[in-house]
């Protein structure tokens, strides 16, 4: 049997529900869902410690559930040319740039977390925006969702864009769904209730925009004595985003505060927010900073398959422009 026949195989199987689990009645599997723990995968990447806290079984139901939906995820090793089948969905998502394109290996992927850092006035927000009416106009089904954390959603500029791309602005306000998060437990619980939009509500959900990452965390946890906690706090909002990102083929698309770090003295001082945690989590990370004459610079610095580069582009009202 060939890769391609095996691939089809796979998905003709027959998904399981939360419910077929052994020791899970309606009861259990609603307390589940309340958690967060909407389908099978979610059990299956779980740890027995989590199930037992949210839906109150014992160690060995949870060790049994989690067996069981391994069991019918068929979690293990598969081909080469079984992931090269798997990433035909992957789609790309233009910036309006044909040099930002170009670096991005024809834009920004699905399926992966990317990070934009860069100091304030250096674009990450009005990339989030272009990809948004970008997204929208590419598939007449997909719904973009943002989640705001410094109040930088503008509906003017989301108009604005849709003119300049010669599309119905209404169209694309309607198809964005905004929620402002106030800290970072609200923060995460939004994120979570990015995979119900998709199981539950049947929205596809193509791109998540957090504007931005790091902002609550940087400003809840304030000195060294709160860094662990505040790492270990991130590290689970990452966590989530990626399986969001990996399981439905969503682009999540993230901006991040940075800093200077005062113990350089050669080179751009300049780093983000977050540490290894969001560096590590990242599949693709950019460094935005503001070029010459109103330019702005983009260098990708981290990227699993493209080599380093950086483009010089402008912020138009109508979109992105490769720089003269």
């Amino acid at each position: 049997m060939n890769a391609e026949l095996q691939l089809e195989v796979k998905m003709e199987q027959p998904r399981i529900k939360i419910q077929d689990l052994p020791g899970v009645g309606a009861a259990t599997a609603e307390k589940l869902e309340s958690a967060g723990f909407h389908e099978p995968l979610s059990i299956a990447v779980a740890t027995i410690s989590e199930l037992c806290e949210a839906a109150g079984v014992s160690e060995s139901v949870a060790r049994k559930m989690i067996n069981a939906a391994r069991d019918s995820m068929k979690m293990g090793f598969e081909s080469g040319i079984e992931v090269m089948q798997r990433r035909l969905n992957v789609s790309k998502l233009s910036t309006g740039s044909d040099s930002f394109n170009t670096l991005m290996g024809g834009g920004f992927e699905t399926g992966a977390i990317t990070e934009c850092f860069g100091e304030f006035g250096s674009g990450k927000t009005q990339i989030g925006h272009i990809l948004a009416i970008t997204t929208l106009k590419s598939d007449p089904e997909a719904t973009v969702v943002y989640i705001d954390t410094e109040n930088t959603f503008r509906p003017e500029r989301i108009k604005q864009l849709a003119i300049g791309a010669d599309f119905d602005p209404e169209e694309a306000l309607q198809r964005i769904l905004v929620a402002r998060a106030y800290n970072s437990d609200h923060q995460m619980l939004l994120a979570e209730k990015v995979e119900s939009l998709i199981t539950e509500q049947g929205r596809k959900v193509k791109l998540v925009v957090i504007d931005s990452l790091t902002s609550h965390f940087r400003a809840e946890f304030i000195g060294r004595g709160t860094l662990s906690e505040r790492q270990q706090k991130l590290n689970r909002h990452m966590h989530q985003l990626s399986k969001i990102a990996g399981s439905f083929n969503v682009c999540v698309y993230v901006t991040n505060q940075v800093m200077a770090k005062p113990d350089q003295f050669f080179g751009d001082p300049t780093t983000s927010i977050g540490g290894h945690i969001v560096g590590h989590a990242s599949t693709f990370r950019i460094y935005l900073r503001k070029g010459k004459k109103g330019t702005r610079v983009a260098k990708l610095i981290d990227a699993p398959n493209l080599a380093d580069g950086e483009v010089c582009f402008e912020v138009l009202e109508g979109g992105l422009r490769d720089a003269n």
